[in-house]
């Protein structure tokens, strides 16, 4: 038996040598080959060859035979980058908008940004920076003229949105760093409410604190908001579990290629509650660390995950530097929660139009079993407990906010009006909205029903197939059902209209927390979620 073991052990080395002398030789091959082209083209094309554009698109185009997440990051975008990794960057903490031929305006300076401390408001406009005029400047210029060194200076040369007075404005840049917890505050007596949007250094501390806060003010329950949370560190996410389940619990594992890549992630502080009952909401946009997050509570049966299935971004990446100040953002791993569930989706085909899961048939899953023995099943993402359909929206609505009609109307109300109430009492009255239309009708924008999109694609298809002269009359009949004019289009849609302005005019006065609230007053998702079943 001895002897079979060490015959059958030898073969397996000879197997493995052979396979990895093999994908050497073929690398060595590849690499010569394409080295080969490239130096062919660079001495025989008719054009100057673009070598940087050419290489750039060979890396691009063997990364993207991977995953979609593993990536190279050349110097120059460095710090994107960083601004990917920690919601971070050097500049004034402003949004602004632009049109090629104006001026950029300054659209809405973050609370406590150097924008603010130096008297930059909503409507103020940007004639130039650093002496250069932004006419003619597209808005990525201008917005990278205005970043820079924290620390460093930049000036603005500016017309005030109130006395029309053109100053000089110099503005000393700061690092600004878009907080992972943009909310916390009680809902009602007995619910606190807590929206974390991202995984960076500390938004574990961040949340505790909260938390704590929370607590004092006689919180019963909380809800901790993960939609559209993208994710960001994986340790983050584990000391953020942490919070709520006992020391020593396993959170993650992950698992590559070798055995070297096996890890186990576990809780190593203590928690600051273990009974609170928590609602967890999860979306399409809930990806990465918030679906460790998700995940591992709901293995733990600590809370009831509500919502829509997740992301489905069960990837681990490391980020390892490269020849030039570049960086390879690699995946080595895939995760799994503690039952066992792989949050990838069983592959990159069944996705959604925003990236997210798509069906996955239960034929094609596995069940697991959370800590009370309930059934969770892999394939892909989270699975919500509880299903509540997500708000839904007309397609006017989506017109209006991607074509700027209603940012644009938000800055012609601040010049029009120097104050409102604070943000519980304010509210766009019938008057007010009378006034947004005589605005949006004088605006260019798509305000076709969906109705009206899918029966226009019908009409190109009719055409094609030789039938438009044969079914004129009946085509004309539903052309003239389907034809409704802006102004109606608009009155129809109010309700769903309103909460957008509203926001979009609220943190114009009161900054982001006040569009938060507003978004809060109409979230039917959310009121849905408070009054469902908790499980245990």
């Amino acid at each position: 038996m001895k002897r079979l073991l060490t015959i059958l052990l030898s073969i397996t080395v000879a197997v493995v040598s052979s396979f990895a002398q093999s994908q050497t030789k073929d690398m060595r091959q590849w690499t010569e080959l394409q080295n080969s082209i490239i130096m062919e083209l660079n001495r025989s094309y008719v054009d100057s060859l673009p070598v940087d554009r050419v290489m750039r698109a060979r890396v691009d185009a063997m990364l993207a035979e991977l995953d979609p997440y593993t990536i190279y990051v050349p110097e120059e975008e460095n710090e994107d980058m960083l601004m990917l990794m920690s919601k971070t960057y050097g500049g004034i903490g402003a949004i602004i908008t632009k049109r090629k031929e104006d001026n950029v305006i300054i659209s809405e300076p973050y609370a406590n940004s150097p924008a603010q401390k130096y008297g930059l408001v909503c409507g103020d406009e940007i004639l130039a920076i650093d002496g250069v005029s932004t006419i003619g400047l597209e808005s990525s210029e201008c917005s990278e003229r205005m970043k820079g060194k924290p620390g460093s200076k930049v000036v603005f040369t500016v017309r005030k949105l109130r006395t029309g007075d053109t100053l000089e404005i110099p503005v000393i840049r700061e690092r600004i760093h878009f907080p992972d917890v943009e909310y916390a505050g009680m809902l009602d007596d007995s619910t606190g409410y807590i929206l974390q949007t991202g995984f960076t250094e500390n938004v574990s501390g961040e949340l505790r604190s909260h938390f704590l806060d929370l607590k004092s003010q006689g919180m019963k329950r909380l809800v901790l908001d993960l939609r559209g949370n993208g994710g960001g560190l994986r340790d983050e996410a584990v000391r953020v579990t942490s919070l709520f389940v006992p020391k020593g619990s396993l959170v993650m594992t992950q698992k590559g290629n070798s055995p070297e890549t096996f890890r186990e992630f576990r809780t190593v502080t203590e928690p600051v509650d273990t009974e609170i009952p928590i609602i967890v909401m999860i979306n399409s946009g809930t990806a990465s660390s918030s679906e460790i997050v998700a995940g591992a509570l709901q293995d733990m049966d600590r809370a009831t995950i509500m919502g829509n299935r997740s992301f489905g971004k069960g990837l681990v990446q490391s980020v390892l530097p490269m020849p030039y100040n570049g960086q390879l953002k690699v995946t080595t791993a895939k995760y799994y929660t503690p039952s066992g569930r792989c949050v990838q989706a069983i592959d990159y085909s069944h996705r959604n139009e925003d990236g997210s899961v798509g069906h996955i048939p239960d034929s094609l899953t596995r069940e697991f079993r959370t800590a009370s023995g309930r059934i969770v099943r892999d394939g892909g993402g989270i699975t919500p407990d509880v299903e509540i359909p997500a708000d839904d929206y007309s397609r006017i609505v989506y017109s209006l906010v991607l074509s700027g009609i209603i940012d644009q109307y938000a800055l012609d109300f601040v010049r029009r009006n120097e104050s409102i109430p604070e943000v519980d009492d304010f509210y766009f009255k019938d008057a007010d909205f009378e006034d947004f239309i005589s605005f949006a009708k004088g605006q260019e924008f798509d305000y076709r029903s969906s109705a009206r999109t899918l029966f226009d694609g019908l009409k190109r298809e009719l055409e094609k197939d030789g039938l438009s002269e044969f079914m004129q009359g009946e085509i004309e009949a539903v052309d003239k059902a389907l034809e409704v004019d802006k102004e109606t289009v608009l009155r129809f849609n109010k309700e769903q209209i309103i909460p957008f302005i509203e926001e979009e005019i609220t943190v114009r006065y009161w900054y982001q927390e006040a569009g938060i609230k507003v978004r809060l007053r109409y979230d039917e998702q959310l009121k849905k979620a408070l009054t469902a079943d908790l499980i245990g």
